[in-house]
C-alpha cells in the first residue's frame, strides 16, 4: 500500500517559473491549489501580470490534489435547514452557487482541452439510517416544490440497492449535476493553462511576510525568492499550515483543519466494478462521520471519509487506512478479497457554518473555507475573485457575509477528538 496520493501517481512534474521574481506585479496569488490557480488563470487571461506562490513542491499538493475526486453540486449543509436560517431566497442563492460551480470546472477542461476524465454521471447522498431518508425527502420536496433543483430524484431502498450493491443504506437523494474527474491530471492542465496564458508559478516559495503599502491594496510579500510589490493579492491558502500567526493569524481563527483520508483499492475489473456501482455516481453518505466513494476509470474503488478526527501524516494515513478498509468492507463486505493499493489524506478548510468565506480584508483579497465541497467551488470562486478584483463585486456569491472567529481556536485544533466524539455518538443515538 503506497502512502501517497492515487490522483499524483503517474502524472508529470508541473515545472514552476525559475525567472527571478520582479520588482512589481499587478497581482500577486498565495496559495496554489484550485482557487488560486483558476484565479492566476482568468487575471492572466485578462492581460494582468500574475505571480502566483505556492509553498509545496507541486501545485494542488493539498486539499485540491488529495480528495476524493468528486465534482458535486447540493450545499454542504442540509438545504431545508439552511432555509430557515438564512431565507428561502439566500439559500436559494447558495445552492445556484454550486450548480454554477460544476459548469465553470466544465467550462474550464473545455476552454483549455484538460484531459482529466471528467464524467458528469450525478451524485447519491445514501440514506446511512431510515429517519436520515425522511430528511432527504424533506429536502427533495422543497427543491422541487420552490423550483430550486427539478433534477433532483429521491430513490427508495429497493432503487439505492439495484444502484449501489449494498444493504446498508435506506434510500437515497439524486442530484443530476453532479461530476467527478481526475484530480491529478486536472491539477497538472490547469496549472499549465495558468502559465501558457502568462501567469508565473513559483513553487517552493512560501510567503514569510505581508505588509500593506498604503491604505489602498499594495503590499509589499517578503519570500525566500526576494521581495517584491503587487498592486492586489488574493490569499487562496486554505488551511494553510505555513507561515507565521503574523501573517495568516486572522485566518487561522476562522479555519478549523480538519483530517480526511481516503483509499483506492486495487483495479477491480469492469465487471465487478460495475456490479458494484452501476451508475458510476460519486457517492457520500448522511453520517455526521461520513464516508464518500466513486469508482476510477480504471475501476478501482476511491474510498474516503473522516476515519479519525487528526492530521494527515504518514502513521496517521496508514492508521486511518486501516479504519477505512474497515468501514469499507462493512458496507462492501463482497470485497474482502480486495487489496489496497494507495492510501492517502489530507486537510480540509472546514468552517463554523461549513459555507465558503470570500471577501476583502483590510486591502487583501482571500476565498477559502470551502469545507470538503471544494474542488468545483475553489474552481469557481478563482474565476469569480478574478471579476471581483477588475471591479465586478457581484461576481462574488459569498460577499457581506459576516465571518466570526471560533471560539477558543487560536492554535493547533486542540478540541478536534472531542469533536470527533460528540460526532460518534450522535450517529449511534441518530
Amino acid at each position: 500500500m503506497k502512502l501517497e496520493s492515487y490522483w499524483n501517481d503517474g502524472v508529470a512534474r508541473f515545472a514552476g517559473a525559475t525567472e527571478p521574481l520582479t520588482s512589481n506585479v499587478d497581482v500577486a496569488i498565495v496559495g496554489g491549489g484550485f482557487c488560486g490557480l483558476s484565479a492566476a488563470l482568468a487575471l492572466a487571461r485578462r492581460g494582468a501580470s500574475v505571480v502566483l506562490l505556492e509553498a509545496g513542491s507541486r501545485p494542488a499538493g493539498e486539499a485540491s490534489g488529495r480528495n476524493g475526486g468528486h465534482v458535486n453540486n447540493g450545499l454542504a449543509v442540509d438545504y431545508a435547514t439552511l432555509a430557515a436560517r438564512v431565507g428561502a431566497q439566500q439559500a436559494r442563492d447558495w445552492y445556484h452557487a454550486y450548480d454554477a460551480a460544476v459548469d465553470t470546472v466544465k467550462h474550464v477542461i473545455d476552454a483549455e482541452q484538460i484531459d482529466c476524465d471528467f464524467l458528469r454521471h450525478g451524485k447519491l447522498k445514501l440514506a446511512s439510517r431510515p429517519g436520515h431518508l425522511d430528511a432527504l425527502a424533506r429536502s427533495c420536496d422543497l427543491l422541487r416544490r420552490d423550483g430550486v433543483d427539478l433534477d433532483v430524484e429521491l430513490l427508495d431502498a429497493a432503487q439505492t440497492r439495484a444502484e449501489v450493491a449494498s444493504e446498508r443504506y435506506h434510500g437515497a437523494l439524486l442530484y443530476k449535476k453532479s461530476g467527478q474527474m481526475h484530480m491529478g491530471r486536472f491539477a497538472l492542465g490547469l496549472a499549465q493553462a495558468a502559465a501558457r496564458h502568462g501567469a508565473r508559478i513559483y513553487l517552493d516559495t512560501p510567503v514569510q511576510r505581508l505588509q500593506r503599502v498604503g491604505s489602498g491594496h499594495r503590499h509589499r510579500l517578503h519570500t525566500p525568492r526576494g521581495v517584491f510589490e503587487a498592486d492586489q493579492v488574493l490569499l487562496a491558502t486554505g488551511a494553510t499550515r505555513h507561515g507565521g500567526y503574523g501573517t495568516f493569524g486572522w485566518i487561522r481563527r476562522r479555519i478549523v483543519p480538519v483530517g480526511s483520508f481516503i483509499l483506492a483499492t486495487e483495479p477491480l475489473g469492469r465487471e465487478r466494478a460495475q456490479a458494484l456501482l452501476a451508475g458510476r455516481r460519486t457517492y457520500v453518505t448522511t453520517a455526521n462521520v461520513h464516508h464518500y466513494f466513486r469508482l476510477s476509470t480504471d475501476d478501482r474503488l476511491i474510498f474516503g471519509g473522516r476515519a479519525r478526527f487528526a492530521g494527515s501524516n504518514p502513521q496517521s494515513d496508514a492508521k486511518s487506512g486501516r479504519l477505512l478498509r474497515a468501514s469499507m468492507l462493512e458496507a462492501f463486505p463482497q470485497l474482502a478479497d480486495v487489496g489496497i493499493d494507495y492510501c492517502w489524506g489530507g486537510l480540509v478548510d472546514m468552517t463554523q457554518d461549513r459555507l465558503p468565506h470570500a471577501g476583502e480584508r483590510d486591502g487583501l483579497y482571500y476565498a477559502m473555507g470551502f469545507s470538503g465541497h471544494g474542488t468545483q467551488m475553489s474552481v469557481h470562486m478563482g474565476q469569480c475573485m478574478a471579476r471581483v478584483m477588475a471591479g465586478e463585486t457581484t461576481a462574488n456569491p459569498w460577499r457581506a457575509r459576516q465571518w466570526p472567529a471560533i471560539p477558543g481556536h487560536v492554535g493547533p485544533p486542540w478540541f478536534l477528538p472531542a469533536v470527533g466524539l460528540y460526532f460518534r455518538l450522535k450517529d449511534k443515538v441518530s
